[in-house]
């Protein structure tokens, strides 16, 4: 049997006994599986070599569109590359609040949309953060109340929820209503289309009251929708080439890359070889991001919200960089955001230099790269 597969049963059977709360997660640290104490130290990395740091904080959403996250820590796949060095989870419910995070030292390397790491790097001037790998693509949908809406042209009049001022979904929601040729104030919402900004945790129980006509959101919310009653009219993966757009990045302090660039390799590893275990074991995979689910918030997802919530993500390396670029145009077409400037964004070489090791293709930065 795989270390992963055992490690899963492990977490499955602990989960069940103990569900634990998201704070006492975030308060542990996981170090390496390595039983040799002199190792762990040195901070002896999986490829024998000493780490510069004893730690590496990471943060990430409880949220499936994080599944590399998820899975990489709750299966260890991550500290396995360590060796030594501890990594220290934090969990964090908005974009804000982790790019905060990151510019204050609290997290070193960060599992993020678009529009966060946009406008994150554009507020700082291009000098807090670098977009080092992709992670998820897709898992976004415009679910309706079937009986208000029958097309999207029904949706003008009614009101539709998105997670957030300015969010990535907030971005796609407003563009996709100025391509209809509507008109919505950006900042209050109000228009021909009320967009009602509502916590992914609230947003349910409003459908449910009927405050809501419908959403645009990610998963697992848009299946909790679906749940309800809802119906899918749009998956939003259908407005982008080849289907494909990204839903979450990979990021890293400049700071920390600068000062510990053996570190930020070595969970790089661990990140492309916990894409490359959810890919040949999604089903162990989807169980095993329930499970860290279950740790974080002490519920796990029924199976009518898990199954299509997990079929609609795409796990990937690659960070679709060219559909960052359109993001941010977006986001200043709808007047969110400065026309900023993104050279530098991206620091692939570590990634590539992983992918090129590994026997797989390399991937591009749309010219957004450091020069």
């Amino acid at each position: 049997m795989s270390a992963p597969r055992t490690a899963l049963r492990r977490s499955l059977a602990a989960a069940a006994a103990l569900p634990l709360l998201a704070v006492a997660l975030t308060a542990c640290g996981y170090g390496s599986e390595a039983k040799d104490d002199d190792a762990k130290k040195s901070n002896v990395s999986a490829d024998g070599k000493k780490l510069s740091a004893d730690t590496v904080k990471i943060g990430y959403f409880p949220n499936l569109t994080h599944a590399t996250a998820l899975v990489g820590i709750q299966e260890g796949l991550i500290a396995k590359e360590l060796g030594g060095t501890t990594v220290k989870p934090s969990t964090f419910n908005a974009g804000p609040s982790e790019i905060e995070a990151l510019n204050a030292g609290s997290i070193d390397i960060g599992f993020i949309g678009p529009s966060p790491s946009i406008n994150g790097f554009a507020k700082s001037q291009g000098k807090n953060l670098r977009i080092i790998s992709g992670s998820a693509s897709g898992g976004v949908k415009l679910v309706v109340n079937p009986k208000k809406i029958k097309t999207l042209d029904d949706l003008k009049g009614k009101k539709i929820a998105t997670p957030q001022l300015g969010n990535t979904q907030d971005v796609a929601f407003l563009n996709w209503i100025s391509e209809k040729g509507w008109k919505v104030d950006a900042q209050s919402g109000k228009g021909d289309v009320s967009v009602v900004r509502s916590d992914n945790k609230v947003t349910p129980d409003a459908y449910r009251s009927g405050s809501l006509d419908g959403a645009w959101v990610p998963e697992p919310t848009a299946s909790k929708l679906v749940a309800e009653g809802g119906k899918v009219l749009l998956d939003e993966s259908t407005l982008w080439p080849d289907n494909k757009f990204v839903i979450t990045n990979i990021i890293v302090s400049q700071k920390f890359l600068s000062e510990h660039p053996d570190v930020v390799e070595a969970v790089l590893r661990g990140t492309v070889n916990t894409n490359k275990w959810i890919t040949a074991n999604p089903d162990e995979a989807k169980a095993s991001a329930n499970a860290a689910l279950k740790e974080l918030s002490g519920k796990e997802l029924p199976a009518e919200v898990l199954d299509p919530a997990w079929e609609s993500i795409q796990i990937t390396d690659d960070p679709l960089a060219a559909t960052l670029q359109a993001q941010a145009d977006h986001a200043v077409e709808a007047g969110l955001l400065e026309k900023p400037s993104l050279d530098g964004i991206y620091d692939l070489k570590p990634l590539n230099k992983i992918l090129k090791a590994a026997g797989q293709p390399e991937v591009a930065d749309a010219g957004l790269g450091v020069k």
